[in-house]
C-alpha cells in the first residue's frame, strides 16, 4: 500500500502550518538577491571584484542600509538595500526606492478598505493577519494617505479640459455631514461622456446647497465646452447655471427623480400600480407613444390625485430630450444613474464616517472614491455613433439625418 507521507523527505521542506512562514522567507531571500543583482549590473562586476580598468564604471560597495519592512501582498518582509559610494550622485533603486514600505497593490486595499468603510483604527485588526508584523497599518499611516488625496485631489481639480470632445454629461450632487455646520454641504459632481463613448468624472467641487452660483462656477471652469445634452435632477439651481453656461444644450431630466416626485403626491394604496404606468412612460419605443402613456396615466388620475397629475406634466419637455439622439442612447440619457450608482459606495463610507471634521476631507474622499469608480465605467453603448452627436447630426426616428431636406421636414 502506498504511504501517505514520502519518507526521507528533506527536512527544509515546509509543512502545511509553516507555509506561509517559508513562502514569506523565500520571497525575502529573491527580493535581496534581485537588489544584489541591480548592484552588480550597475557597477558593471561582481561583489569582490576589481574595476576592468581605469575607465570603468566609478564607485563601490559600502555594506548595507538598515532593515527595511516592505508590505507585498503575499505578506511583509525584512530587507537591506546594499549602499553605493564613490559616485557623484546618490544611486537610486528602482526596485526598491526610498521611503517606500508598501508595493502599489497593498496601497490600493488600503484605499479600497478605506473608503467602503473600513475605520481608522481598525487596519490594525483586519488585515495585520495577512500583511504580517511591520506593515504600515497604523492610524497616522492610513491619516498620511488622506493627507495625499487632497493634495492629489488639488491637483486633479486645476487641470484644464479644453481639450476634451464632450457629447453628453450627467450632473447631481451629494449632501455628507462635514465640518460644525447644521447644514450638510453640497458635493457637485459632473461625469462626462466623450466623443469616443469613454466615460470620465470631470469636476467634483464643494458648493452651498446646489444653488445656481456654485453649479455654474463648477460649469464654467477650466474651459469645459458644452455638451449636446446634460442629464440631471429637478434641482433648479442646475438648470439656471446651464441657462447662463451652456444655453445651446439640450436638458433631460432624470427619470428617476420624477417617477419618485410623483409618487410622493399619491397614497401608498394607489403607488404599486401608478409606479408601473409610470415606468412604461419612458420606455416608449417614440415621443408620441410617450406622450399618449403619458396622457392615459393623466387620464386615470387627474380627477382625484391633481397633483400628482401636474407633477408629472410640469417640465415635460425636459423629460422627453432624449428621443432627440440614437435609440442606442437612450438608455444613459434617461436617468442620472451615471451619477447615481458611484454614490452607493460614497453614501457607505459618508454613513461609516458619520461626520467629516473639514468640507475638504469629505471632498478629497469623495473624489477618490469616484476616481476608482471611474476605473469600471463602461463606454456607452454603440459608441461608433458618438461621433456623430459631436459633430452635431440630428436624429430622427433613430436614424442620422444627413442632408438639408430631411433636416428641414424633420424641424
Amino acid at each position: 500500500m502506498r504511504k501517505c507521507t514520502v519518507e526521507g523527505a528533506s527536512s527544509s521542506m515546509p509543512t502545511w502550518e509553516k507555509l506561509e512562514e517559508f513562502v514569506r522567507g523565500h520571497i525575502q531571500g529573491l527580493i535581496q538577491r534581485v537588489l544584489e543583482e541591480e548592484v552588480t549590473e550597475f557597477l558593471g562586476r561582481g561583489k569582490h571584484e576589481r574595476r576592468d580598468s581605469v575607465d570603468g564604471p566609478v564607485g563601490y560597495r559600502n555594506g548595507y542600509g538598515k532593515e527595511r519592512r516592505v508590505s507585498l501582498s503575499a505578506g511583509t518582509v525584512t530587507v537591506r538595500r546594499p549602499r553605493i559610494r564613490g559616485l557623484e550622485e546618490r544611486f537610486e533603486s528602482r526596485i526598491l526606492p526610498l521611503f517606500h514600505r508598501r508595493t502599489d497593490q497593498v496601497g490600493q486595499v488600503l484605499v479600497e478598505r478605506y473608503l467602503h468603510g473600513l475605520a481608522q483604527g481598525d487596519f490594525e485588526l483586519a488585515l495585520r493577519g495577512l500583511l504580517g508584523d511591520g506593515a504600515p497599518l497604523s492610524a497616522s499611516s492610513i491619516e498620511s494617505l488622506r493627507a495625499q488625496w487632497e493634495q492629489e485631489y488639488a491637483q486633479w481639480r486645476t487641470r484644464r479640459l479644453d481639450e476634451r470632445q464632450l457629447v453628453y454629461a450627467w450632473a447631481d450632487g451629494v449632501y455628507v455631514k462635514a465640518g460644525l455646520e447644521k447644514e450638510k454641504a453640497a458635493l457637485l459632481v459632473v461625469v462626462g461622456a466623450m466623443s469616443d463613448g469613454h466615460k470620465e468624472v470631470l469636476a467634483v467641487a464643494s458648493g452651498y446647497r446646489e444653488s445656481i452660483e456654485s453649479w455654474t462656477e463648477l460649469l464654467r471652469d477650466r474651459g469645459l465646452e458644452a455638451p449636446k445634452l446634460l442629464v440631471a435632477d429637478g434641482n433648479l439651481g442646475v438648470w439656471g447655471a446651464v441657462a447662463q453656461v451652456w444655453p445651446q444644450t439640450a436638458e433631460q431630466r432624470c427619470w428617476n427623480h420624477k417617477i419618485v416626485n410623483v409618487l410622493d403626491k399619491l397614497p401608498k394604496k394607489v403607488q404599486p400600480q401608478a409606479r408601473a404606468l409610470l415606468k412604461e412612460i419612458p420606455y416608449a419605443p417614440s415621443r408620441p407613444e410617450a406622450e399618449q402613456r403619458r396622457d392615459a396615466f393623466v387620464k386615470r388620475y387627474r380627477d382625484r390625485y391633481a397633483d400628482a397629475v401636474n407633477c408629472l406634466m410640469s417640465d415635460w419637455e425636459r423629460m422627453v430630450s432624449f428621443y432627440a439622439f440614437p435609440e442606442e442612447h437612450w438608455k444613459h440619457l434617461r436617468t442620472t444613474n451615471v451619477v447615481e450608482s458611484p454614490f452607493a459606495a460614497i453614501r457607505l463610507r459618508t454613513n461609516a464616517a458619520k461626520r467629516f471634521k473639514k468640507a475638504t476631507c469629505a471632498t478629497a474622499l469623495i473624489w477618490k472614491t469616484l476616481m476608482l469608480a471611474e476605473k469600471r465605467f463602461r463606454k456607452l453603448n454603440a459608441p461608433q455613433l458618438m461621433n456623430q452627436v459631436y459633430q452635431g447630426h440630428a436624429f430622427e426616428n433613430q436614424k442620422a439625418i444627413t442632408n438639408q431636406e430631411e433636416l428641414k421636414v424633420a424641424a
